[in-house]
């Protein structure tokens, strides 16, 4: 069986979230690590979800719905950068899997075309 790549990645990414919010709680940042937890881990659940999508139109909307939520995790990673709850190594680690992440667009873009 092929190892789906998208799936493994947002996975992982999700397992790097989970670490960071329990870093984030030690430092007593509760509020902004929340919000990135909920949007850092719906991103591989609605990869995973698109996997078993009824129609193409389904896959779609779930791949978009996991960009949208990359969109809103770059976000709370740039906030928490900018508010000095994340150091620059920090950040520039996780920025780079989630730009990864957000290339799923290409995903969509290949699924509407075809």
């Amino acid at each position: 069986m092929k190892e789906n790549t998208v799936e493994e990645k947002s996975f992982d990414f999700a397992v790097r979230i989970v670490k960071l919010y329990r870093y984030l709680n030690e430092k007593k940042e509760f509020v902004l690590s929340k919000q990135l937890l909920r949007c850092g881990t719906s991103i591989g659940a609605n990869v995973s979800e698109a996997q078993f999508g009824q129609s193409k139109a389904d896959f779609c909307a779930k791949m978009h719905i996991a960009l949208k939520e990359a969109n809103e995790t770059r976000y709370w990673l740039r906030l928490l950068y900018a508010t000095g709850f994340l150091e620059q190594k920090q950040y520039k680690s996780i920025r780079n899997d989630i730009d990864e992440i957000v290339s799923l667009s290409a995903i969509c873009k290949t699924a509407e075309q075809n």
